[in-house]
């Protein structure tokens, strides 16, 4: 029991050592993509924010999708008023499967099941408390890959 638990957290170091979560926000979603930015570094991630003041939604989604583009762990979070703005500006780039998200549940099975490499969260829907659950169950959610392929496939046909 003690070697798999010291293997698991290993494989967790290593995989965080290979991702960077890319976050961003528009001026309803600044505040609390600084809680989430903050939790996920006291988590020990690697944590780079887009976010330039002033931007829409669309542009910080761009910004965010981006960098998540440049490597294949690299993951992103995206936090306005609702979520759906930058979901449906994610879901229009070429090869990014993203959520819109409001619990942790479908963070975490959105990872497992779609291979989602961005998530969306409304500001004005979520908490801080609950936005930290959903952001560590996005990033530590790990693709379940087999008959979900088939899916993620489909998607990525799509654009």
């Amino acid at each position: 029991m003690f070697f798999y638990k010291q293997y698991s957290v290993q494989k967790i170091k290593q995989r965080r050592m290979l991702m960077a979560i890319i976050i961003g926000a528009d001026a309803a979603g600044s505040k609390l993509k600084d809680v989430v930015k903050d939790f996920l570094v006291g988590e020990n991630f690697e944590v780079v924010d887009v976010t330039k003041e002033g931007q829409d939604f669309v542009d910080v989604t761009l910004a965010v999708a981006a960098e998540v583009n440049k490597q294949e762990e690299n993951l992103g979070i995206v936090i306005d008023a609702y979520g759906a703005g930058p979901f449906m500006v994610a879901t229009k780039i070429k090869g990014m499967v993203a959520a819109e998200v409001s619990d942790e549940r479908s963070a975490y099975m959105t990872r497992g099941h779609n291979n989602s490499r961005m998530i969306t969260m409304g500001a004005k829907i979520v908490g801080e408390g609950l936005a930290k659950n959903i952001a560590k169950g996005f990033v530590n959610g790990k693709y379940d890959g087999g008959r979900h392929q088939i899916r993620v496939d489909m998607l990525n046909k799509m654009c």
